[in-house]
């Protein structure tokens, strides 16, 4: 099916065309020429009438000519080139020649250039729903994935079907989940395996812990003080013999002993006075009684830790916990020269509410991790997924690593603007599309796939608890069995030989 012409200039990187039929933005084409099939996307459609033209200022002209029936409607297109289909889609050398013309790319053609060798099933073409979109595992989980879309779009559902996908490879998954959607779900391909938000303290660094209860970098004497508290409190847990949960008390109670001798350094109150203003928000986080989160950790399940009722400080010191430990125990793996080690330790990371743990303004230890892992995971078996519905507040360095993207509705220019910026393969076409994809469609681009791509994800086949409540018919159904009790009460009194 030919769908229009080529005209004008055209370069290496892109072509215009003029057609009598309306194509759809997104759809692939091809070009024959010089011996070579180049396989393109429709990015840019322009309808116009010269007849129609806006510097005609006057009404009544415009609805006459209207009226008449104008012919001379046109339709101008831009077509980026994607690369030859015969030459493992590389950029072809010589431009195309005008008047050439541009075909709807042959089924065949598109399942070609969607088979990978590790496949993950997204969805379908938007424009053509009988091609299955697959993307390759293997660049998601060494190479990064960032998931946008503002609300409602249907990120919670995208993020659903990549794990199902993930789990189908026995890949272990874990999840921040900051709302609590996936510690209840069901997945077809696996199983939920959920982790409580506590650490033991035993396998906290002395420099965690210093955080926490905010000693600064030039308070030596408070450090000093600190340093032997916490030593002390560690051989104590070792010993069995600690008297609470909560390691920051067993500190402060050492150091309150030590307070109490004459002539005892005044600094050591400034210290308790610090942790103490740490405990009520760190009271809850510890648990001397279980093992290392990273061990807790199982294949072909989706390791879900729950955060949904802790604040976002807790939420920060937890994420950088696991992610420097799980970074250091890939480390030491692969300097062992243990490389199924090293391949044991892998994880994929997925962090939900990105825009919390990875702010772009402001700096947190959960940044500082995500960064690091964003650089350096890859060497190390450690994959990592951003998930956010308001990617400009999501820190840019840690954006820009991600080298794929799945970017659902976008709407807000500063949204665009910023991942635009974090992403060399999204052109300007691409993001004009973003407003306008339907609740489910999404652009997919980056080293998971050949060709840049307008998907419908597919429906998510388990259950999870992150759709909208229903609220009207909750409403609808708590007054109806309010009037079916009062009833019953009414009946029940009537039978008793009230008068009412």
């Amino acid at each position: 099916m030919v769908v229009g012409i080529c005209v004008g200039e055209t370069s290496l990187s892109e072509v215009t065309f003029i057609s009598d039929k309306m194509p759809k933005v997104g759809e692939y084409v091809t070009i024959e020429y010089d011996g070579k099939k180049v396989l393109g996307m429709i990015e840019n459609l322009i309808r116009g009438n010269d007849a129609l033209n806006v510097d005609i200022n006057d009404f009544k002209a415009i609805q006459k000519i209207s009226k008449i029936g104008v012919e001379d409607n046109y339709i101008r297109g831009k077509v980026k080139i994607l690369g030859d289909v015969n030459d493992n889609l590389k950029l072809p050398r010589t431009p195309v020649l005008p008047g050439t013309e541009i075909h709807l790319a042959d089924k065949d053609i598109l399942e070609e250039i969607f088979k990978v060798k590790n496949p993950i099933k997204l969805g379908s073409l938007v424009n053509q729903s009988d091609v299955d979109v697959n993307v390759d595992a293997n660049p998601i989980l060494s190479r990064h994935l960032a998931i946008l879309a503002m609300t409602g779009a249907g990120k919670s559902n995208t993020v659903s079907v990549l794990i199902d996908q993930l789990l189908s490879y026995n890949v272990p998954v874990f999840v921040f989940d900051m709302h609590g959607e996936y510690k209840d779900a069901e997945f077809p391909n696996g199983s939920v395996n959920v982790i409580k938000p506590k650490i033991n303290p035993h396998y906290m660094s002395f420099y965690e812990i210093k955080k926490l209860v905010n000693i600064g970098k030039n308070s030596y004497i408070q450090e000093r003080h600190f340093r032997r508290a916490f030593k002390q409190a560690k051989k104590m847990l070792s010993d069995g013999v600690a008297h609470t949960n909560n390691f920051l008390q067993i500190i402060y109670d050492i150091l309150d002993k030590d307070s109490e001798v004459e002539g005892s350094d005044k600094q050591i109150v400034d210290v308790m006075n610090k942790i103490d203003d740490s405990m009520d928000k760190y009271s809850n986080l510890f648990d001397n009684n279980i093992g290392n989160i990273l061990t807790g950790i199982k294949k072909a399940h989706a390791n879900v830790l729950d955060l949904s009722q802790v604040d976002e400080s807790v939420a920060s010191v937890l994420v950088s916990h696991i992610l420097r430990n799980s970074l250091k125990r890939s480390k030491d793996a692969a300097h062992s020269g243990n490389k199924k080690e090293l391949l044991d330790n892998s994880v994929f990371f997925i962090l939900e509410e990105a825009h919390i743990l990875a702010p772009n303004k402001r700096d947190s230890d959960s940044k500082k991790w995500i960064q690091r892992v964003a650089r350096e995971g890859r060497k190390f078996g450690l994959g990592l997924c951003l998930v956010s519905q308001s990617p400009k507040t999501v820190d840019h360095d840690a954006l820009s690593q991600m080298n794929n993207m799945i970017i659902l509705r976008l709407v807000e220019p500063e949204d665009q603007r910023h991942v635009q910026s974090a992403s060399e393969s999204l052109s300007q076409d691409l993001i004009n599309q973003l407003p306008s994809l339907n609740v489910g469609e999404a652009i997919v681009l980056g080293l998971m796939t050949k060709v840049p791509t307008l998907v419908k994800i597919d429906m998510f086949k388990g259950r999870r608890h992150g759709d909208d409540m229903d609220i009207v018919s909750h409403f609808i159904e708590s007054v109806e069995n309010d009037e079916e009790e009062l009833r019953k009460a009414e009946e029940k009194l009537a039978d008793m030989g009230f008068d009412y």
